[in-house]
């Protein structure tokens, strides 16, 4: 198996920022130092959670810690088997993010030229940045932006996007408030990954236009 074809875990806030780790076998996540992923504070256990790959898919389980393992914002209760960009916290002290292969950027089918945003529809991951946006979009969020994306720089209509985001039989009962609140909320999520720029524009009585500037 191919070095990106494994899973990986990241490291997203807190003292390991930045930092990644290849799940080709069980990693034990603690404060001890023979663990596979060290983690110097007083809130994590000396043998806090741990990660095992299965042929099902890998395994995240907590060892008993004190203070607890969150999966995506719930505290773990008993062993789960983690889904692409799922969020792991160890305590209050880490945050990870788990990816089932490799993080990087793709230039190939399914995406377009680059820009500071990219968007890969096959795996419906987003980048901003060179930063993998996690957790993941909603589903309707990603069919929006990824409308506005396929004609960046072109205006698309309201009407339209309503059309593609809710399906030709929800449609007609969706207000212009419904999609309204749907870019704010898309807006604020890449807003989090880059403020500087404001990214999906309204163009008064046109519609909505993907402004994606170069890397």
């Amino acid at each position: 198996m191919k070095t990106e074809d494994f899973p990986l875990l990241i490291a997203q806030e807190g003292s390991l920022k930045g930092r990644r780790w290849m799940i080709n076998r069980t990693l034990v996540i603690g404060r001890d130092a023979s663990c596979d992923v060290v983690i110097a504070d007083r809130q994590v256990s000396r043998f806090h959670a741990r990660l095992t790959p299965t042929g099902e898919g890998v395994i995240l389980e907590d060892m008993g810690s004190k203070n607890g393992t969150y999966h995506n914002d719930h505290l773990l209760s008993a062993p789960t088997i983690l889904q692409d960009g799922d969020v792991i916290q160890v305590s209050l002290a880490q945050k990870f993010t788990f990816l089932t292969s490799d993080s990087t950027v793709p230039l190939a089918e399914g995406s377009l030229q680059p820009g500071r945003l990219i968007v890969d529809l096959r795996s419906r991951r987003v980048w901003v940045n060179q930063r993998l946006v996690t957790p993941p979009l909603s589903a309707q969020q990603f069919r929006l932006l990824w409308m506005l994306y396929e004609r960046q720089g072109q205006v698309v209509s309201r009407a339209d996007l309503i059309l593609g985001v809710w399906g030709e039989q929800q449609a007609i009962a969706v207000s212009e408030q419904a999609l309204d609140a749907l870019i704010r909320r898309l807006r604020d999520r890449l807003a989090a990954f880059d403020p500087t720029h404001r990214y999906i524009e309204t163009v008064r009585g046109h519609g909505i236009r993907l402004d994606n500037p170069p890397a």
